[in-house]
């Protein structure tokens, strides 16, 4: 009896790709580049849509776990990806402090089958970037430990108060995990404990790390190039939707003042203990223990008091009552208006434009997620005012 070929129908995540290579068309120089930004351009304001009247929390606890297995060493991304990433997690480090400065970050990396804590969990940015910046003349080795991190990650942030926001960012580009357990039990336990995983993938879509996202109601990425990874991981900046049913509540912290000590010999800073002593004069010292610290905000070492400065609760504050998002509208054909941020021509046969729902001034799209971003206010109604 004959056999006969089954068809080849390929896999059902190919035809997702298929969709959105049709989507990508080269411009009048035949470049694809500005087809790919208008994409993921696209993809951030569906994204900032899918956030629309929700409450943004502004305390978080981040783990940023990072994959240093062998597969980090490809040059798909200059200079390699290791060296890509660790640059854009630098400059994100120093966005984050500004937009989320009372939050705290933990730096975690994994090779060689096991889970090593780079940085502890704090809100010193500064000592994170110096621990980014050792890690270029680190190695990449061995295979990469999903769960024995995951289970790193959770016994920190399982026992954080309920009204800050637990969350953890992987960036892996290995397409194979060892793991010593069930990994979905792992899953499960973070899921209980309403910690949320985000995933950005270098490579290929992997299971595990969808059913990760989908699980813990995180995000799940996979990257195009190096500007899209940079888009993919700075859309962490602002906090996620606070969680449902939780009671408000007060949170002690403590307002430190700059002040200059009038001794004859310096004193050293609580935040230098165990590492390069710094004595100095100056410093901020904790109302309730008196301990002195370099800079702000930082959690006291002594009473666990979180110190922070007037600017700080500011600069969070848009985070509570976030920009209205804007309404995309059609340009009629054979009309054209211009961008009230940039001046930017907007044609009927070009991209879409984004009218404010209060002053009714239109936005080219680039301006619509600067200012929901980056800017947090409407030019148009503060000009109108």
């Amino acid at each position: 009896m004959m056999e006969v070929d089954e068809p080849v129908t390929g896999y059902r995540w190919e035809n997702d790709y298929e969709k959105s290579w049709e989507a990508i068309k080269e411009n009048e120089d035949g470049l694809l580049q500005p087809s790919i930004e208008e994409m993921i351009q696209r993809n951030k304001r569906r994204r900032a849509l899918q956030k629309k009247n929700l409450r943004l929390g502004i305390m978080r606890h981040i783990f940023i776990v990072l994959d240093f297995s062998e597969a980090m060493m490809h040059k798909d991304l200059r200079p390699s990806r290791i060296g890509c990433t660790l640059a854009i997690l630098e400059s994100f480090l120093s966005e984050f402090s500004g937009l989320n400065p009372i939050s705290q970050i933990g730096l975690i990396i994994t090779r060689d089958k096991k889970y090593e804590l780079l940085s502890p969990m704090n809100s010193d940015m500064k000592s994170h970037i110096t621990a980014l910046k050792k890690l270029h003349n680190v190695p990449c080795t061995g295979e990469l430990t999903l769960q024995n991190c995951l289970e790193a990650t959770q016994t920190t942030l399982k026992h954080m108060p309920d009204h800050t926001s637990k969350e953890v960012l992987i960036i892996v580009g290995s397409l194979t995990t060892c793991d010593p357990g069930d990994i979905h039990s792992t899953i499960q336990s973070l899921a209980s404990h309403n910690i949320r995983c985000s995933v950005v993938g270098l490579a290929a879509e992997v299971n595990v790390y969808k059913t990760l996202a989908q699980a813990t109601k995180g995000t799940y990425d996979i990257i195009l190039d190096d500007s899209h990874l940079k888009s993919v991981i700075f859309t962490q900046l602002n906090p996620p939707p606070a969680k449902k049913g939780v009671q408000s509540s007060l949170i002690r912290m403590g307002f430190s003042q700059y002040v200059h000590e009038d001794k004859e010999t310096p004193s050293m800073c609580t935040c230098h203990l165990g590492k390069d002593t710094n004595f100095s004069h100056n410093g901020y010292f904790c109302p309730q223990c008196q301990s002195k610290y370099c800079d702000l905000p930082v959690g006291c070492h002594v009473c666990g008091l979180t110190l922070v400065s007037a600017a700080h609760l500011a600069r969070s504050f848009h985070h509570l009552f976030p920009v209205e998002l804007f309404k995309e509208i059609k340009i009629e054909e054979g009309t054209s208006s211009r961008c009230f941020g940039c001046d930017k021509s907007l044609q009927s046969e070009e991209n879409d434009a984004a009218q404010c729902t209060l002053c009714k001034r239109l936005f080219c799209l680039d301006c619509d997620i600067f200012i929901h971003d980056n800017l947090h206010f409407c030019p148009g109604c503060a000009a109108s005012k």
